[in-house]
């Protein structure tokens, strides 16, 4: 899977350079060029830091069923700044990659992904409650209503380091706050509503067996953000964000040797990113009082 994610690291890098490059060529325009008139293409790179709501996470499989109660996550960053940098790991960190387009003016629709990490925290203090039949786990056995454990990630642990992947699409609206009058600057305010699915892959340790790179299509989320675009010369852009949202997780398979085996929760989500990209203008195939034509 992480030769895979490398792979669209480099198909979106290549994408990317594509679009700068022709971004350079000269046109001829009726009216100035606008980056949120209809038409325009955008697309943006970036990195991002995410933080989790506590939740009550179901777990089930042969053998057991039981609920952890008021569990926290956190997020997983590289601290190693060579790795953003390295064409053969710059996709391993938490990432941001989408590509949008104006359908109408100020207003765009686009494709991305969210590459996030979901870490259960080591030493949470939870309520266990549920059921463990006796002879599957060395530590947990029986019924429980509510008492209080503390947990080790020796003995078990549950973890999305390896993609929590919020897939969405968005629509986005934007305003422009400031433009110098050459033009060569301008500040644009966005905000958006998302929605997409979550593909996970996920690492679990319980009961003497710890198990790795499950995948699966595991819910959905909706979210909202808000960002502002530091545009020059009308090609590039720096844009800091911030997101959050709900995620529902329905059903995560935590095994592949246990087709019982799956998760359950839900939770609130708060990310801040800062991304970098470029905008493409595509040809009008009709007149229009503002679209720019190839020269």
């Amino acid at each position: 899977m992480v030769t895979k994610i490398k792979s669209l690291g480099l198909i979106v890098l290549f994408l990317f350079l594509t679009f700068s490059s022709v971004s350079q060529k000269k046109y001829r325009f009726k009216k100035d060029k606008r980056t949120t008139g209809k038409g325009s293409l955008w697309f943006y790179w970036g990195y991002n830091r995410t933080y989790y709501s506590k939740s009550d996470i179901l777990f089930n499989g042969t053998g057991y069923r039981f609920t952890l109660q008021n569990v926290t996550a956190s997020d997983n960053p590289s601290n190693d700044i060579s790795t953003y940098f390295n064409i053969n790991t710059f996709v391993v960190p938490q990432f941001n990659v989408r590509v949008g387009y104006y359908i109408k003016p100020k207003l765009s629709i686009s494709l991305g992904y969210d590459h996030m990490k979901y870490l259960m925290d080591d030493k949470n203090n939870v309520l266990l409650t549920g059921h463990i039949d006796p002879g599957v786990d060395s530590l947990w056995s029986g019924d429980y209503d509510g008492k209080m454990i503390t947990t080790d990630r020796n003995h078990f642990h549950y973890e999305n380091s390896n993609g929590l992947n919020y897939i969405r699409v968005e629509l986005m609206r934007s305003l422009l706050l400031y433009q110098t009058k050459s033009q060569w600057f301008g500040l644009n305010a966005n905000i958006a509503l998302g929605t997409g699915i979550l593909f996970t892959i996920s690492d679990f340790n319980f009961a003497q067996n710890f198990e790795r790179y499950t995948q699966s299509v595991a819910g959905m989320g909706l979210s909202t953000h808000a960002s502002l675009r530091f545009e020059f010369f009308k090609h590039f852009f720096i844009q800091p964000e911030l997101s959050g949202g709900r995620m529902s997780i329905w059903k995560v398979k935590l095994r592949e040797s246990d087709k019982n085996a799956y998760a359950k929760h839900s939770f609130w989500y708060f990310q801040h990113n800062i991304t970098i990209g470029g905008f493409f203008y595509l040809k009008s195939k009709q007149d229009c009082k503002d679209c720019p034509v190839w020269q």
